[in-house]
């Protein structure tokens, strides 16, 4: 871990928040995941050597704790009180990329992270009882990584990087980087599919309830302050 040699509890506090990825990872246990393999999915570009790492470091410094699992190999991970009261810090630091970070380049568009993120953000409340198959295709996304699978079932979604073999009932089709700026709330939802640029098959039912299943992203809401492309792709959004 890289220290700067300062007494400020600015530093301090730099010096094991800016390690790289300590941060996402924390973000993902404010959300819930407890687990090695449920954190990794939620970030895959990391490699699980360097994740095993980063857990150390963050369980040094007193932000996580570990407990062996009862059952199994492995590990149970959860915020210890210093990385339970990062929840707002973190909440805020989203906020702030959301209105000032740069804007996205193509190598941001990670499909699988766009697929982990909308697996716990469907409106399972408005789809019907039993399983519910969702199919998304995707283009201008990297060889191999075109479609996915997310399967509602009485409410429990589970995501599939493979054909899961069911019949979809309703197949979601786009661009990639145009559903990932609709997902952040960068593009307005209902007016990319009235355009057609969003384009919906399946059910009617379901094509009809599509805005109200796909919940966004948590801080969709937030509107880009930052002057440049993406600013400018959702002009007649309400402002906050």
């Amino acid at each position: 871990m890289s220290k700067y040699g300062q007494y400020c509890p600015l530093s301090l506090a730099a010096e094991i928040l800016c390690e790289r990825w300590n941060i996402l990872i924390i973000r993902k246990m404010i959300e819930g995941y407890s687990r090695f393999n449920d954190i990794h999915k939620g970030m895959p570009k990391i490699t699980a050597g360097l994740l095993s790492s980063r857990l150390r470091d963050l369980e040094h410094a007193n932000l996580i704790t570990r407990t062996p699992l009862e059952r199994g190999r492995g590990y149970d991970y959860q915020l210890a009180p210093a990385g339970q009261a990062l929840q707002p810090i973190v909440k805020s630091l989203a906020v702030w990329g959301q209105e000032w970070a740069r804007d996205m380049v193509h190598e941001d568009l990670d499909p699988t992270f766009l697929l982990w993120q909308m697996h716990s953000r469907l409106n399972t409340d408005v789809m019907p009882a039993g399983r519910t198959v969702i199919e998304l295709e995707f283009t201008g996304a990297p060889r191999g990584c075109k479609r996915f699978w997310l399967i509602s079932t009485d409410g429990v979604v589970d995501m599939c990087l493979k054909n899961p073999g069911y019949d979809p009932h309703l197949v979601i089709m786009s661009d990639l980087r145009l559903f990932v700026e609709t997902w952040r709330g960068i593009r307005d939802l209902r007016g990319e599919l009235a355009k057609g640029a969003i384009r919906v098959e399946g059910s009617s039912s379901l094509v009809r309830k599509l805005p109200d299943i796909l919940l966004l992203s948590e801080i969709a809401d937030t509107r880009r302050k930052r002057p440049g492309p993406e600013k400018s792709l959702a002009p007649a959004l309400p402002a906050k």
